[in-house]
């Protein structure tokens, strides 16, 4: 979420890809998790000094990365929405509704099934992917970290929300609660807030979720999980005074996806996105993306129709560890893929023409093979010999793995880089100063991984 005033129309052009193959054997679903994090673009979240490397390269290494995955608008709350509705930004989502105001006159839909009007709460006319779960007898859950810690901002333990017309409390942080209704889609439609029981019973703290794992059957097939503004990664540093942004995001999801990964339902026909809700910078768009037609800038208060880029993390046995899709998609191609994992019809701009789910670029192992586990790169170092050192001497690095790529340092400056498996390092022990030195030797697979091993010697005085 970034604040400013929405700015002046802009017609910005999207940025259009290939389009993602649909793939004729794409696996059947049957479990679908959502975690979504906050306001980075993807070279910040996905590079090699990535502040979240359990995501950057763990994460990434076990799935698939997209790096070409785009918000929807600016700043959240319009993103959470079109991830479970397909409705696009209008002025009241976009300045994430500091009033929790029903959306008006909004019983008119256009041709791209789109309600016309602004607010935040849609009539119940105006429909969302949990509807469509309920008409299928499938079962869904929302997650929210937080939510109900503090009854007077809270108001509820479930389904937590303040009466319509009323001002949202949860706008900031503090120290003993930190979640966020803007972050929760769930509670801007009338047809979920309206049931009171159905959504006491489905938006829920997430502390209710390792529960919920225990069997395939009490596993929703539908998750969404959202952390506090902390664990998101949207405050930095936090009220509770963590150090917030990707790092304790990265702490989140260390903490969260394990579990979720050993669960009966993730090995039963599952998949697991990690994404944001939109970029830290610019309005980038893909996919076609239409401006409106609730207002004249998606990505306002920056020009353009989009977003972002922040890229995304998909990970199932039905995708080869190490894939890398080179095509682009966004939080309406996100609810296109689950209506189709569900078959369910396409809402608003998930039935765009043209846009495309997730295909065979993103399920490389459709038939769910068992895959041979992922090892780390392993070193073999020569030691280096006993005694005084005076001159140069041989040094041998046998490293097994994929793809690999081997560093020797000496005394951390680097004395050789090579794509070989094995190599012969000469060292001059001449051009260090008397003393205890250290060489070592690094493997980095092509997944990310890396092992290092180290030795010392010691360089004796006298000539070279």
């Amino acid at each position: 979420m970034r604040r400013g005033a929405l700015a002046a129309a802009l017609a910005a052009a999207a940025l259009l890809a290939p389009a993602a193959p649909a793939g004729a054997a794409l696996p059947t679903i049957k479990h679908v998790f959502i975690v979504i994090l906050e306001n980075e673009d993807d070279q910040t979240t996905f590079g090699p000094k990535s502040p979240a490397p359990y995501l950057a390269h763990t994460l990434r290494a076990q799935g698939a990365f997209v790096p070409g995955y785009f918000g929807i608008g600016h700043e959240s709350l319009d993103n959470y929405i079109g991830l479970i509705s397909g409705q696009g930004p209008n002025p009241y989502t976009q300045a994430d509704a500091p009033a929790y105001v029903d959306f008006f006159p909004g019983v008119v839909t256009n041709a791209d099934g789109q309600a016309i009007g602004a607010g935040s709460i849609y009539p119940a006319s105006v429909a969302n992917v949990v509807n469509q779960l309920d008409a299928k007898a499938l079962t869904w859950r929302a997650y929210m970290e937080d939510m109900g810690k503090n009854p007077s901002r809270d108001a509820a333990k479930t389904c937590a929300h303040p009466a319509p017309g009323s001002p949202d409390q949860t706008q900031k942080a503090s120290a003993n609660d930190q979640y966020a209704m803007r972050h929760n889609p769930f509670m801007y439609f009338h047809s979920i807030i309206d049931n009171q029981a159905e959504c006491d019973a489905n938006v829920v703290p997430l502390g209710r979720l390792p529960g919920d794992l225990v069997a395939t059957s009490t596993t929703p097939n539908y998750t969404f999980i959202t952390p506090n503004l902390c664990h998101d990664g949207h405050d930095s540093p936090c009220a509770n005074g963590e150090p917030g942004g990707l790092v304790s995001a990265n702490a989140f999801l260390k903490r969260w996806i394990p579990k979720i990964m050993a669960s009966a339902a993730y090995k039963d026909h599952d998949l697991l996105i990690v994404t944001l809700d939109e970029s830290a910078h610019g309005a980038d768009a893909c996919c076609g993306e239409k401006q409106g037609p609730n207002t004249p800038n998606n990505g306002g208060p920056d020009p353009g129709a989009g977003g972002g880029r922040v890229g995304a993390v998909l990970l199932s046995d039905f995708i080869k560890p190490g894939t890398a899709s080179k095509y682009q998609y966004n939080h309406y191609s996100l609810l296109r893929s689950v209506e189709d994992f569900f078959g369910l019809s396409h809402l608003g701009y998930a039935a765009a023409a043209g846009l495309k789910p997730f295909g065979s670029d993103i399920f490389t192992n459709p038939g769910g093979k068992q895959l041979p586990p992922v090892r780390r790169p392993t070193i073999r170092l020569s030691r280096p010999p006993a005694g005084c050192v005076a001159h140069k001497f041989k040094l041998n690095v046998v490293a097994t793995g994929a793809r690999i790529t081997v560093t020797v340092k000496l005394d951390g400056r680097l004395v050789r880089k090579t794509s070989k498996h094995r190599l012969s390092v000469t060292i001059s022990a001449g051009h260090a100063k008397p003393g205890r030195h250290r060489v070592t030797a690094r493997a980095t697979d092509r997944f990310g991984r890396r092992a290092s091993q180290s030795r010392t010697f010691v360089r004796c005085g006298g000539g070279y």
